[in-house]
């Protein structure tokens, strides 16, 4: 796992700054706003759509530029067939006909099935959405947030500096080399003002 002290550069406010970025989103706010009717457990928005959305904010792009999509993770140990999950993210989709950008649905609780087929590496079966979200690419975008109970909940292993000042740094806890490479690739296009580091940097 990457050292990062998670209190750096930091603002005191750095969760309603978050919460911000997602309301002043009408894609994300949208889907937030009916959280309850996606209904999978122990589901969280993550991946790289947040991160998006926020550099789109700060560099005055149009809120859906550059997003291919938005990552829904959940946890079902208990239904892991391959048929199941992909009925799930349809009945999710079908909910949000207004967004323009796929969203995927999937089941961390299968992720190791398939990962060796796509990666060219096997990895060990996580063990909760929190343990998959850990190992996605880049720091900014392990980061999940879903609403509870009036407020936005936020999980962020690795905090949210890297977050609110634009930087994509790789964490090196799961991916290669080659992963990471390949996602900067479009973003450095994107957004050409994302402050990068590259992997023998970190």
């Amino acid at each position: 796992m990457i050292p990062i002290d998670p209190c750096s550069a930091v603002p005191e406010d750095w969760e309603q700054q978050v919460s911000t970025i997602v309301k002043e989103s009408p894609i994300l706010a949208g889907l937030l706003a009916r959280w309850q009717d996606i209904d999978l457990p122990d589901c969280w928005l993550s991946g790289s759509a947040l991160a998006q959305t926020l550099w789109n904010q700060t560099f005055g792009f149009a809120p859906d530029r550059g997003v291919t999509k938005i990552d829904l993770v959940y946890f079902d140990p208990a239904n892991t067939g391959g048929g199941r999950e992909v009925r799930q993210a349809k009945r999710v989709r079908s909910l949000f006909p207004e967004i323009p950008i796929w969203i995927d649905a999937k089941n961390q609780a299968r992720v190791h099935f398939w990962y060796k087929e796509k990666f060219g590496y096997t990895i060990p079966p996580h063990r909760s959405s929190r343990a998959a979200i850990s190992t996605f690419p880049t720091t900014a975008s392990s980061i999940g947030i879903r609403p509870e109970a009036g407020r936005l909940t936020i999980f962020a292993p690795f905090g949210v500096a890297d977050l609110l000042s634009c930087t994509v740094r790789p964490n090196k806890t799961q991916i290669i080399r080659e992963i990471y490479d390949s996602e900067i690739a479009r973003w450095r296009k994107v957004w050409p003002g994302l402050h990068i580091i590259d992997w023998n940097e970190s």
